[in-house]
């Protein structure tokens, strides 16, 4: 069994229950209780500053546990009144029994939040083990209870109090908010006065139950808000939409100062669910002792200082001794605990008057939230100031002061791109270390390797500023396409070219211990025959040379317009046959303007049926012939709620009449998938040999994600594994990913649910995300290069893991099997070029880089002259003309409008499902072609300050020369050199 990682938290003792009070404000108790706490605890932190001491002797730890105990029990009017314990119960997992969580999930849904938040604190009373209250505190934080947090911490309620008046007020009025107050309009504007939960639970019963219901609701939240500027935010955002509920909201009186809070609250509040992902190895194995991590010359006495294992130590060590260091290490022997060992040091090597700042990338959003939550919890008890910025949380932050006013900055790379090339950071002067995460991607045009280019640039010009030390963590610095260890040598030397690097630290004189800690699954090949009839696939099939055919009586050139042959039905090579003769037929242009339009948007119907077809039967080939016929009908019930025209009703009623054989051909038990068969009887091994076992299983796409969980869910022999999923954020093929929070959430069900036994994930968990100790990774036909492999291969981490591969394709076995040669060749590479003279190695590098310099200087970026001849932009669907770029405005930078009149007859809009606001927008509607039966999604319409623009994007249309009637397609604004007028507020006046 691992070891248990003990808590930093201060060691509250058991005490006894406080008998019941009566509220503290009737009897004026709370200045009083307030002083007397004031008072005890400056007795007890006199000797150590600010913090717990570890260094109280048991009665004192009893008698504040006690006093506590006591005050909680005695302000638990403030706390039941503001508090949803639902919305922290998730990070209270610790501390409350399952039934008992239970029990207050139905208190809450039986009898309403109070009597659950009553409930809520009678069980954490009861509690008996050390750190519940330090528990709960941090429990409060992470849910976004700044006010209640603030208030328990110092005991003082006042400004929770202050909003009773308001409280009073808001209850007198709520039959007029009810019936005035659209909440979907305002919640954008006063979430900041929300717990995320609740913002979404408001969302949920407007959708569910209309406006006045989520009216209602948001009163319901508001009167339980501990934000002390919800009054005035509620006034800003109701005089903003000018609702004449504003005028009943009077505010004024005690809340001179609210409108100054709310930026304050923006720069320290945060709705971002807060989660703390620990895989065993990282964090509770990860060295000698089990007390959390701490330091020395900064370190709160309540802590003591990890003792790190003998081959972190050798890794860390020329990190420590100042080199750039790529480490490469197994996943799972803790390298993030390494990177803080590292960060530690660096830090505190600065003499007095100097200062270090380090800056640590991570390049997916669930491992950058991850890493923030470690580096928080690290060294804010060592009193550093950590911040973290992501593309998410980018909006309406000045980077200058968050780089200013904190010690280690946590970043996704293309943040500090993104202020290197406008100028906001000047240089990488500003920073002392560079952590790159998963640096072996830094390659190419990936962020990670701008930022080297910039670093680069600065070393081998004239700059005489100094440059940051710079560490690369990864698990595999991978070969390319090396053929034989000579080539892989050079590979690596220019991975270390790019990042400046003069060692590559791996585990040499402990390798016993680190085979101790880091276990390496055995690895098993499960070859898989498919069916040998395929009814389902032949029906198919037949659709799809119908449709073939159909589309090559529109257009007779078909086979001419992509290179693409021998194409076969259900693969990728078929898809990407799709994708190019759509591109080429969104620039396809006859002399009859009108039939035109009537080819491209014939075609772009008919592949696009195409292409569900081929994704069906992708799915087919790897799960049930029920899910492949569950996805098609999902497709034709959403072509039936669209434009739905002759083309798509004839395409429908062939699928339809097809419909009942195909039902009939996916419920024959004889055609259940050999795949599944053998998957099944692997799980059910396993878990038959330990019932505890822990699974990930990693399949290629996201459809085949929801499809195997169906599959597992819906077979009674597996149903027990409860599975849970984890898919990427982005957006393919108009299917959107996980968002952030969702990605959080199974995590750390996975984690923390010891009845959620499996996971099933896309490539987003193979690479960075610390996962739970698990035992069994099974990859479903499921390859990629030598770095995948290793990496997925490290989510097993239990001693006795395995690792299957299962396909029924020999060529991913042998693809599988060249990886893991291509694995032992990288190794062999390393330890060669470990060999090298120190000056000969440093002197290779440096001529990679001029090289690489000159190379990149030669092929400078030459920004292209700006077109300034007037463009149409046409609808790439149906041709339809749009717009001109004379009527494109860019908003900040980053946004393209359209003005005037014109464009507003060329488009409708939908209401958006997703409302929200960012920065100085407000996403308010979608915007669609207004053509007769096309209905192509064009962008969004939103509100900007006080002006109501559709803003477009440029994938959406073909953009043809009115000169010479060439048409052209572009990915990405910045793609297109079209003359850019910046938005200017006095054209929408006009």
């Amino acid at each position: 069994m691992p070891q248990q990682a003990a808590s930093c938290s201060f060691d509250f003792l058991s005490a006894l229950e406080v008998p019941k009070r009566l509220h503290p404000s009737a009897l004026g108790l709370s200045s009083l209780v307030r002083r007397s706490v004031s008072a005890r605890r400056h007795q007890a932190f006199k000797r150590v500053g600010r913090g717990r001491s570890r260094d109280l002797t048991g009665s004192q730890a009893a008698s504040m546990s006690a006093e506590d105990r006591r005050n909680l029990h005695a302000f638990r009017d403030y706390v039941t009144k503001t508090l949803d314990p639902t919305c922290i119960l998730s990070y209270m997992a610790p501390w409350f029994k399952d039934d008992e969580v239970q029990h207050i999930q139905a208190e809450k849904n039986n009898k309403g939040t109070m009597e659950a938040a009553s409930l809520f604190l009678k069980f954490l009373l009861e509690l008996q083990e050390e750190g519940w209250f330090r528990g709960f505190l941090d429990a409060l934080v992470h849910a976004g209870y700044s006010g209640l947090h603030e208030a328990i911490e110092t005991w003082d309620f006042q400004k929770i109090e202050s909003l009773e008046e308001y409280r009073i007020l808001l209850k007198r009025l709520q039959p007029e908010f009810k019936t005035t107050v659209n909440p979907k309009d305002i919640l954008p504007k006063i979430s900041e006065c929300l717990i995320s939960q609740e913002c979404e639970e408001i969302i949920q019963v407007c959708s569910n139950k209309g406006l006045m219901a989520g009216a209602e609701k948001m009163v319901e939240c508001l009167l339980r808000s501990d934000k002390e500027n919800w009054p005035k935010t509620l006034k800003l955002a109701l005089e903003m939409d000018e609702n004449k509920f504003s005028q009943l909201w009077m505010v004024d009186k005690g809340a001179k100062n609210a409108e100054s809070k709310v930026l304050e609250d923006d720069e320290i509040e945060t709705s971002d669910i807060q989660i703390f992902y620990k895989e065993e190895p990282e964090c509770q194995n990860l060295s000698q002792n089990l007390s959390p991590p701490s330091g020395t010359q900064h370190s709160s006495p309540t802590c003591t200082p990890l003792k790190p294992r003998n081959y972190q130590l050798e890794l860390a060590l020329p990190a420590k001794e100042g080199k750039n260091t790529i480490i490469c290490a197994p996943t799972g022997c803790g390298k993030t605990f390494i990177s803080l060992l590292i960060c530690e040091h660096h830090l505190k090597k600065f003499p007095q008057g100097q200062k270090g700042k380090v800056v640590f990338f991570a390049i997916q959003l669930p491992v950058f939230e991850q890493q923030k939550s470690v580096f928080s919890k690290y060294f804010e008890k060592l009193g550093y100031k950590v911040a973290g910025v992501s593309g998410v949380t980018s909006e309406n932050i000045l980077m200058e002061q968050i780089v200013e006013n904190n010690d280690i900055i946590i970043l996704t790379p293309q943040i500090l791109v993104n202020n290197l090339r406008n100028g906001t950071i000047p240089s990488l002067s500003v920073f002392t270390l560079m952590i790159f995460d998963e640096c072996h991607n830094t390659g190419k045009h990936h962020p990670y390797n701008m930022i080297m280019f910039n670093y680069l640039d600065q070393k081998l010009g004239d700059s005489s500023d100094p440059l940051p030390q710079v560490i690369g963590l990864t698990a595999s610095v991978g070969i390319g396409d090396a053929k034989n260890t000579m080539e892989a040598m050079e590979y690596i030397c220019k991975l270390c070219a790019s990042l400046d690097t003069s060692v590559i630290a791996t585990v040499k004189d402990n390798l016993e211990e680190l085979e101790e800690i880091v276990y390496k699954p055995q690895k098993f090949f499960r070859k898989v025959e498919s069916r040998t009839t395929d009814r389902f696939k032949c029906i198919i099939s037949q659709l799809m040379r119908e449709t073939e055919s159909l589309a090559k009586n529109i257009f007779d050139e078909l086979e001419s317009v992509s290179q693409i042959q021998n194409r076969n039905f259900g693969t990728q090579k078929y898809e990407q046959w799709i994708v190019s003769v759509q591109k080429a037929c969104m620039v396809f242009q006859l002399p009859d303007k009108d039939e035109e339009s009537r080819i491209c948007k014939a075609l772009y119907l008919y592949t696009s049926h195409l292409r569900k077809y081929n994704d069906a039967l992708i799915i087919s080939e790897h799960a049930r012939m029920k899910d492949a016929l569950d996805y098609l009908k999902d497709f034709f019930t959403d072509v039936r709620a669209a434009g739905f025209d002759e083309i798509e009703q004839h395409l429908t009623q062939r699928f339809e009449e097809k419909l009942k054989e195909l039902e009939s051909v996916s419920m024959d038990p004889s055609n259940e998938n050999p795949k599944l068969q053998d998957l099944s009887f692997i799980l059910q091994e396993e878990y038959h040999l330990n019932p505890e076992s822990r699974t990930i299983l990693f399949v290629k796409t996201r459809a085949l994600v929801d499809a195997l969980k169906k599959w597992i869910e819906e077979n009674s022999e597996l149903s027990f594994l409860k599975p849970g999923i984890l898919t990427g954020r982005g957006k393919t093929n108009h299917n959107t990913g996980m968002t952030l929070p969702a990605q959080k959430c199974a995590l750390d069900a996975f984690r923390t649910d010891g009845d959620k036994k499996i996971l099933i994930a896309t490539s987003v968990a193979d690479e960075g995300i610390d996962i739970a100790q698990c035992n069994l990774v099974i990859l479903y036909e499921y390859v990629g290069n030598v770095i995948r492999m290793i990496q997925t291969r490290g989510r097993g981490r239990a001693r006795g893991s395995k690792c299957f591969l299962l396909t029924s394709n020999a060529d991913v076995i042998e693809k599988e099997k060249i990886n893991i040669y291509k694995e032992n060749m990288m190794n062999d590479s390393i330890l060669r070029l470990q060999t090298w003279d120190k000056a000969v190695f440093k002197e290779k590098v440096l001529q990679i880089q001029i090289q690489e310099k000159l190379i990149r200087d030669s092929q400078g970026k030459v920004e292209p002259v700006p077109d300034k001849e007037n463009k149409k932009l046409l609808c790439r669907k149906c041709k339809g003309f749009a717009c001109y770029t004379a009527d494109i405005r860019v908003v900040e930078d980053c946004h393209y409008a359209v003005v005037g009149d014109a464009f507003k007859k060329c488009y409708v809009s939908k209401l958006h499902p997703k409302p929200k606001t960012f920065g100085h927008f407000e996403k308010r509607a979608k915007i669609f072609c207004a053509r007769q039966n096309c209905s192509h999604d064009w962008g969004i319409h939103v509100k900007y300050k006080t002006f109501e623009i559709p803003v477009i994007k440029i994938e959406s249309f073909v953009v043809e020369d009115i000169t010479t009637g060439a048409q052209k397609l572009y990915a990405k604004w910045k793609d297109f050199p079209f003359e850019k007028r910046s938005f200017d507020p006095t054209e929408m006046s006009e």
